[in-house]
């Protein structure tokens, strides 16, 4: 099988990308000042950003299997980016059920997090997204050291699973699995790919 050609990154590209991620925040600002997010903003605002948030993740899993299978090394530049926007729109997540569906009660909101399971798995998807995002620079990298810090920025699929775990009981309220089968199967996808791929490295 003929080998794919590397692609080359025009310098703009990272520019580029970087306004690309900024459009949901663009178009749910305008939506917002327009009041065009329905009877209830609060909710249209809570799911908006949470579906962005799994959207970005998968976009960052896909970031090495893209890498791998084109043979362009350099995509592995964008990687830290696309990652610091997962944890971006889940922030804007938490904050719209904390400010808008609960008004920063943060005794409500901890009697919540301990009531609904649910509520508590996304709770602890965005600790961990946290910790990811507060270990992504090169200085994290120096005073962990490599190992650890490629250690514990394996969360990502522990972030994966409870994002998507999330998803799948908010849904179940309403009994519609459409979309959470949609975002398990590119997950589970690219998180087997990496299986496959480290066994097969071995």
């Amino acid at each position: 099988m003929q080998s794919v050609r590397a692609l080359p990154l025009h310098r703009y590209a990272k520019p580029f990308l970087w306004v690309l991620c900024l459009l949901p925040l663009a178009w749910l600002t305008s939506r917002t000042a327009l009041n065009q997010l329905g009877a209830n903003p609060a909710e249209a605002l809570i799911r908006a950003t949470g579906d962005w948030t799994l959207r970005s993740l998968c976009l960052v899993l896909a970031v090495t299997p893209l890498r791998v299978f084109t043979r362009t090394p350099a995509l592995a530049r964008f990687r830290r980016m696309l990652g610091l926007f997962v944890f971006f729109y889940a922030t804007l997540h938490a904050l719209s059920y904390s400010g808008f569906d609960m008004g920063f009660d943060f005794d409500d909101i901890a009697r919540d997090i301990a009531k609904r399971p649910f509520i508590l798995v996304g709770f602890s998807a965005f600790v961990a997204l946290s910790l990811l995002a507060l270990t992504s620079f090169n200085r994290a990298v120096q005073w962990l050291g490599a190992r650890r810090w490629k250690a514990l920025h394996k969360l990502v699929y522990v972030t994966a699973g409870l994002g998507l775990l999330h998803f799948f009981w908010m849904r179940a309220g309403k009994n519609n699995f459409a979309e959470v089968w949609l975002y398990g199967a590119i997950l589970g996808g690219l998180l087997g790919w990496r299986v496959w791929h480290a066994l097969r490295s071995r």
